[in-house]
């Protein structure tokens, strides 16, 4: 639905990846001019629609790719990648007509990410997507120096993240020390911080996000936890992650060394909201 010129709106659609919510718009029929600022103020959930960020899809441009994604924090800073928001632009670009393909490739400032659909009756059930290979050292995103840094491991998924094993996760100040080491010198573009506990049924995370704070899920933080896990012998590459939300399965293909993303997403609601002024 394109803007309505008259009221300045735009229809968007809300959506979630295991808590992890986020405002979708489709821009194939009319775009946001001014991005960050939409999404600090659509993000807020007392004065906007309420979200962990604000996602662009886009036409499919040069290349072997299908759609593209561009990705705004809560605060309006862009991201590189998200996982939950890539699973919710699968099941929407193929049960809103867009597609009928059950493999999309989609182009993200993390790389391209190619996306398979397991549908039943015309439904996405379950979202795979190929997150593509972890990198473990970035001095642009990790350069340790300073006091107060935790033992952990650096994984980035395209987006940094810092992942700390601990021995009773409900005994950590989430919102106190996630905040603190978000801004912690070591992370020069700061840092998503995730910490984990090994539990009979997989391993229990709970993140805090760089630009959102703390959410209920986070893609490529269980996807950085699962590689953490298993570079530091917690895991044999593949481990279910149980967050806030709720679970998703993750393998990491020592073969191919490629991350592979499984879970669910869904549909919240809809509706037109009007245009941030420039």
């Amino acid at each position: 639905m394109a803007p309505d010129n008259k009221n300045n709106k735009i229809h968007f659609i809300k959506m979630h990846g295991l808590g992890n919510d986020y405002i979708f718009v489709d821009t194939t029929a009319g775009d946001v001019p001014n991005p960050s600022q939409a999404a600090a103020k659509w993000s807020d959930r007392h004065f906007g629609i309420g979200s962990d960020g604000l996602v662009l899809i886009g036409k499919k441009g040069d290349g072997d790719q299908d759609f593209t994604m561009r990705f705004f924090n809560a605060d309006g800073t862009p991201g590189e990648m998200c996982g939950n928001a890539t699973r919710c632009i699968g099941k929407y670009v193929y049960e809103r007509g867009l597609t009928t393909n059950t493999t999309v490739r989609l182009h993200t400032p993390a790389g391209v990410k190619t996306i398979s659909l397991k549908v039943d009756g015309g439904k996405v059930q379950e979202i795979t997507v190929d997150m593509m290979e972890p990198i473990l050292n970035n001095p642009k995103q990790f350069s340790p120096k300073g006091e107060g840094l935790p033992q952990g491991t650096f994984v980035s998924m395209g987006c940094p993240h810092y992942v700390i094993f601990v021995d009773d996760i409900n005994a950590i100040d989430l919102a106190q020390l996630g905040a603190k080491l978000e801004h912690h010198p070591s992370f020069p573009e700061r840092c998503n911080i995730e910490f984990a506990q090994l539990t009979g049924n997989g391993i229990r995370m709970r993140v805090w996000e760089r630009g959102s704070g703390i959410t209920m899920a986070c893609g490529t933080g269980a996807c950085a936890t699962t590689v953490a896990a298993t570079l530091t012998g917690r895991s044999m590459g593949k481990a279910t992650i149980i967050m806030d939300g709720g679970s998703a399965q993750v393998e990491w293909n020592q073969d191919t060394n490629h991350v592979f993303l499984t879970g669910p997403a869904t549909f919240v609601y809809e509706g037109d909201i009007e245009l941030p002024s420039s």
